[in-house]
């Protein structure tokens, strides 16, 4: 008996040791503590397992995500690079909100509940719109891949709203600085926009510029990225820009020495210059900022340029006649590999993320398609979620081919888990870019059918069968990209409008124009002319006026009456 009470003493005892190591962050797994408690952060955690113990390490994860996603062509030794991520449980509701929500609560007003219920439904649409934290955190993984660095570690808190100061709590704050030492990594990249002086704030607080830290957000690893892909000199002169409208507003002082730069030395060698050169001359940061500005406003003289240019290159295609098909999709979804599968273009298509940046048109004539046989189809850069503001405006020159394309060709990823996400992510770039205002048709393509299971294959099929303008394929092996080719007829056909005609002999060119722009669907020849029933674009609708049925003109003028009357819209549309 004596021995057992002293075996369970021995025990106790142990067991004490060891929280007390614990929360000493003694007992430490690898480099990272197996748990980290802190007074002034409510919630907090340290990405080390998995919340289920059957999936892997998270960290191992991001890990293996940053090496598939490794440039090969970055070359030397990769730059250590440890991850913070930060969820906000009060997303969409803010102080003002929660004390609103709390004086309806008290309210017996059907409407105020009404309203409360409606308000709380869209806060959580939101909600399961936005990427989960172990998502975001292993995009950004993906991210740091590709720009050639070392993912070492990572961690996350979840708050109520993020500090002001230094977006994440003190407490993390000094959790990631002793991580960082442990680890010998000086860089830190936050899944974020981080303002300029919470930037510069956690640069201080975990050692500053003397120690080599640098704090680099969500922006800055996609403005490197861009910067690294860039090849031609539009693309190269769009990132400057975005660069230069980054940098502007953290701009710090780099030469110390330079304190003032004053007026012209007076006589006697006094330190103070003639009449009008007095006093305190421009700080250093003053004309770092100057000369910033100056970067900006030529590099937006020069995008006016391209946009001309750019202009000058589609009326000529407008001229073509041919219908304008535009890809976009979530970076890395598959829009150059489509282009390629189509096209002989040799647009480099890799597993990378942003591995194209330039925009290519390319004319092609499309297998097996009766209307619009030949067409100009176009890749975009990819999107991708929290897409910076700067980004968005500098290469506004690039994404306003969407905005003029006759057919959207919306590329998903359906072997990615979270390719629903991607989906809304696009759609919201889309409305952002005024692309939905349009009514323009989008044909939905669910790429890289090859890489899902053939069990799951089937079902993706039947899915995309059940909604309108989808299909699933694989661009890279070639199934289900007949299927793609029809869909794209079927939403090449709404562009085209009927028409009835009496082609004079003479005009044999305008014949010409309806096979083919258009799609014939009757054509008989009469001592007067041809007799044509088809259906032709709205441009080709405008040249064909003069020779118009009777009976067409008649069901033009009526339909045109009944439309107006109900709701005063063209009758065209």
């Amino acid at each position: 008996k004596i021995f057992a009470i002293c075996h369970i003493f021995l025990s106790l005892k142990s067991l004490v040791c060891f929280r007390n190591a614990i929360l000493k962050h003694e007992i430490r797994f690898g480099s990272f503590p197996l748990y980290l408690i802190d007074e002034n952060d409510q919630f907090q955690n340290t990405m080390v397992f998995d919340e289920s113990k059957s999936e892997r390490d998270l960290e191992s994860i991001l890990m293996e995500r940053s090496l598939r996603f490794y440039d090969p062509k970055v070359t030397g030794e990769r730059e250590k690079v440890y991850l913070v991520g930060l969820e906000e449980r009060g997303y969409g509701m803010s102080q003002q909100d929660k004390q609103r929500q709390l004086n309806m609560n008290v309210s017996d007003d059907p409407h105020h509940k009404e309203k409360m219920a409606l308000a709380a439904r869209q806060r959580r649409q939101d909600w399961d719109d936005r990427f989960t934290l172990k998502e975001s955190l292993s995009e950004l993984s993906e991210l740091a891949g590709t720009a050639g660095l070392e993912v070492v570690g990572s961690t996350y808190q979840r708050v109520i709203e993020p500090n002001p100061r230094t977006y994440i709590g003190t407490g993390k704050v000094k959790e990631v600085k002793q991580t960082m030492r442990a680890l010998d990594c000086k860089t830190v990249i936050i899944d974020n926009e981080l303002s300029p002086g919470q930037q510069k704030n956690l640069e201080n607080e975990f050692g500053g510029e003397e120690a080599g830290i640098k704090v680099l957000d969500r922006t800055a690893l996609i403005l490197d990225i861009f910067a690294q892909h860039a090849r031609t000199k539009e693309g190269q002169l769009q990132v400057e820009l975005a660069l230069n409208l980054y940098r502007l507003p953290r701009l710090t002082k780099l030469w110390t020495h330079l304190e003032r730069q004053s007026g012209a030395a007076g006589s006697g060698g006094s330190k103070s210059g003639g009449v009008g050169l007095r006093g305190p001359g421009e700080s250093q940061l003053e004309v770092d900022r100057r000369l910033l500005k100056e970067k900006i406003n030529d590099c937006q003289k020069m995008l006016k340029g391209v946009k001309r240019h750019r202009m000058i290159h589609r009326k000529r295609r407008e001229k073509l006649g041919l219908p304008i098909v535009a890809l976009v999709g979530y970076t890395n979804s598959g829009k150059s590999t489509v282009l390629n599968s189509l096209t002989s273009a040799g647009v480099l298509a890799e597993d990378i993320l942003f591995a194209t940046l330039d925009p290519t048109t390319r004319k092609v004539r499309l297998p097996g398609l009766k209307v619009h046989p030949e067409i100009m189809l176009t890749d975009t850069v990819g999107f991708i979620q929290k897409l910076p503001t700067n980004l968005v405006a500098a290469f506004r020159a690039t994404l306003e081919e969407v905005n003029e394309a006759d057919i959207i060709v919306h590329v998903c990823d359906i072997s990615n888990g979270v390719w629903s996400k991607q989906f809304k992510a696009v759609i919201q770039v889309l409305q952002e870019l005024g692309v939905t205002e349009k009514r323009i048709p989008i044909v939905t393509l669910w790429n890289k059918l090859d890489l899902i299971s053939e069990g799951e294959r089937a079902l993706v099929q039947a899915q995309a069968q059940g909604n309108e303008l989808t299909v699933a394929a694989s661009a890279k092996t070639g199934v289900g990209m007949e299927n793609f080719i029809a869909t794209l007829e079927v939403a090449l056909s709404s562009l085209l409008l009927p028409v009835e005609v009496m082609i004079p002999f003479s005009k044999g060119d305008l014949l010409s124009k309806i096979h083919e722009l258009g799609a014939s669907e009757f054509e008989e020849y009469r001592h007067d002319g041809c007799y044509v029933v088809a259906k032709v674009p709205e441009f080709l609708l405008n040249k064909l006026e003069p020779f118009y049925t009777e009976e067409f003109k008649a069901k033009r003028t009526q339909s045109r009456n009944v439309i107006l009357e109900n709701g005063g819209i063209d009758a065209d549309e």
